[in-house]
């Protein structure tokens, strides 16, 4: 599953110890397993072989160049949602007829820069948006390749914050007007709509939503075809969920058996765009316990990691395993792990059973991968983190932590300001 195991009571990142991480580099320190990141794109390759998917690594999940150019060496296209994410997947190395773009806001030098690196396509949400880069591709007397994201309107059974295939999200166009765009093709010259994408949310623990959406979207295409309609992509997007605590997720094969009958009758080109099921159980965040805090009430547990490294429990109230980097027997204690922010809602755990942990020790926040340092900020002027990974006994900074000069770098203060 992954490359975080006790060794001698110490966990380890394959073949090296945490704890000498953190004390070399400092903490928050997030941590990445090579071996891990690659063993996940594998997994999803090799049960997808059948039908040789493109399989585009969502940039957004985690978007570290070591880790995109890391997935890009073995093969994998790039997902992006941004300017800045596609100025990263081309430093990255990724080859742009790899480059698929979604996002409901692309703005207008965003699809003139997309336009002209040659992306595969545009995952248009709008047709708002398709007659824009109609607009933008006309003047640079281009054209460009476009699928259509629907919305299927399916319950992906997640919480609803990464709920994206529902009718009342902002996602995707439903399948009336999405046939309507396309049986008015023509009037956009400059765009050919090759495909048709669906993305229906993220941490999705069950094949059932796949398969509704899919079934919807196959039947679409049926339909379509009886209209002299011909497609060449089908791209069924990502969100395939990992195990954070409790859950029983489907395996890449599981997911296979599930969803690969559906896929070959569409006899489309298959694109997929993971992100957490790739990168997420690679990587953990190691804090320091800063001070054990005892109330009437509660005891916390106060590390020097905070909501601004990591969001998600704030955000989502997400679960991330805590566990000790030495590995520690006797009675277990309820206790919060929470940060150093200024905010309530600044905490990794509630009411969590843990070993009786001490001042100075250190704990790693588990499948801290995916959403972790991409989330990131500096709120509170906190300096964000500093990111390695993990080749079996070697080990590579790819990221420096934040200085406080970064911090204020692009700040100006007026000239009569400093007058007075």
């Amino acid at each position: 599953m992954h490359e975080f195991k006790y060794v001698k009571n110490q966990l380890c990142c394959e073949k090296i110890k945490i704890e000498d991480l953190a004390k070399k580099f400092g903490t928050p320190l997030y941590v990445y397993s090579y071996h891990t990141l690659i063993d996940h794109f594998l997994k999803l390759r090799n049960a997808f072989r059948p039908i040789n998917p493109l399989i585009c690594y969502s940039v957004k999940a985690n978007s570290n160049l070591a880790i995109l150019r890391t997935l890009v060496n073995i093969g994998a296209g790039l997902d992006i949602v941004s300017g800045g994410e596609l100025y990263r997947a081309l430093k990255a190395g990724c080859p742009a007829q790899k480059i698929v773009y979604a996002s409901v806001g692309k703005t207008d030098k965003e699809i003139e820069a997309a336009i002209k690196n040659k992306i595969l396509f545009f995952n248009v949400e709008s047709a708002a948006e398709l007659q824009n880069i109609n607009r933008i591709a006309k003047k640079l007397n281009r054209t460009v390749q476009a699928a259509i994201r629907i919305n299927p309107d399916v319950e992906p059974k997640t919480h609803k914050y990464i709920t994206t295939g529902k009718i009342t999200n902002k996602f995707g166009i439903d399948f009336k007007n999405a046939s309507q765009i396309l049986l008015l093709r023509r009037a956009f010259p400059n765009v050919k709509i090759s495909g048709l994408h669906i993305h229906i949310g993220s941490q999705i623990t069950e094949s059932d939503p796949y398969v509704a959406a899919l079934t919807k979207t196959i039947a679409f295409i049926g339909s379509l075809r009886k209209k002299g309609l011909r497609l060449e992509y089908l791209n069924i997007g990502g969100g395939l969920g990992i195990i954070y605590n409790q859950e029983n997720p489907q395996t890449a094969n599981r997911f296979a058996a599930k969803v690969l009958p559906i896929l070959k009758k569409s006899g489309l080109k298959i694109i997929m765009e993971p992100g957490r099921f790739i990168v997420g159980n690679s990587g953990v965040l190691v804090v320091r316990v800063q001070y054990i805090k005892n109330t009437p009430k509660k005891k916390f547990i106060i590390v020097d990691g905070g909501m601004n490294d990591l969001i998600r429990p704030a955000l989502y109230e997400a679960f991330h395993q805590i566990v000790p980097l030495s590995k520690i027997k006797g009675t277990l204690e309820k206790a919060d792990v929470v940060g150093p922010i200024c905010e309530s809602g600044d905490f990794f755990a509630k009411e969590r059973k843990l070993p009786k942990i001490k001042e100075g020790e250190y704990l790693a926040v588990m499948s801290a991968g995916a959403y972790g340092f991409s989330m990131s900020s500096n709120y509170n002027s906190r300096r964000r983190a500093e990111e390695v990974m993990v080749v079996e006994d070697k080990v590579f900074v790819i990221r420096k932590r934040e200085t406080y000069e970064d911090l204020v770098q692009e700040e100006i203060v007026p000239p009569f300001l400093l007058n007075i």
